[in-house]
């Protein structure tokens, strides 16, 4: 939000309250045809008011989310640049490059990724899938904030490549409790499900008992 409120400055007329805004919701889908009449329901829209706003005019555009349903938050446009970097930002880069890494791989062996996909490479292609027009302009409007973060992350990475290379279980199995402990928080919050395989539908099993093709005979 940083770059649009310093594009908008020099062309906003005197009287005229400007004040960004980014609802934390959606899918991979873009476009009118996208949406749904839930889509803003207890989710997140943080509004970024620039230094001097009229705080009436903050008010009346919070007050319009919240009709449709949302939570709002107030917070700076770079405050917002650095925590949706790593919270969006970082994830949409790091799923584009996951799933363009397995598009890179031999015929054969892209075949049976697809094949075979489990639950986690799934849902990165889920995120991959988004509007690449967007998240272009999304990764270059906040490079400063993308940049910062994939730097951390890099550094992170660099750490589990060389406990690996060693062998080195504890560091691994530390950094694994630390970030299972991330996950239960954003549950406790209410952000997502506790539902197994992130409450997706599954098929009923059959009343009729499962072939038991190891079981002993009578």
């Amino acid at each position: 939000k940083g770059a649009i409120l310093r594009d908008m400055a020099p062309h906003l007329p005197a009287g005229v309250h400007f004040v960004p805004a980014h609802p934390v919701a959606g899918t991979e889908n873009s476009g009118p045809d996208a949406g749904f009449a839930e889509l803003f329901v207890e989710r997140w829209c943080i509004l970024t008011p620039p230094s001097g706003a009229e705080p009436a005019a903050v008010e009346r555009l919070a007050a319009f989310w919240r009709l449709l349903g949302a939570k709002v938050e107030i917070m700076s446009a770079e405050h917002h640049d650095l925590v949706l970097g790593i919270t969006s930002h970082l994830p949409h880069l790091i799923a584009y490059t996951i799933v363009g890494t397995a598009d890179e791989l031999s015929q054969v062996t892209r075949s049976e990724v697809l094949q075979f996909s489990a639950g986690g490479f799934r849902d990165f292609t889920r995120i991959a899938a988004s509007d690449p027009t967007m998240w272009r302009d999304v990764f270059l409007a906040n490079k400063e904030a993308v940049l910062e973060m994939l730097g951390r992350f890099n550094e992170d990475l660099a750490t589990l490549t060389r406990a690996i290379r060693r062998g080195d279980g504890e560091t691994l199995f530390n950094q694994f409790s630390r970030t299972r402990a991330i996950r239960r928080a954003i549950v406790e919050i209410g952000q997502d499900s506790a539902a197994p395989d992130f409450g997706r539908p599954h098929p009923e099993l059959p009343d009729v008992p499962l072939p038991r093709p190891y079981a002993a005979e009578d």
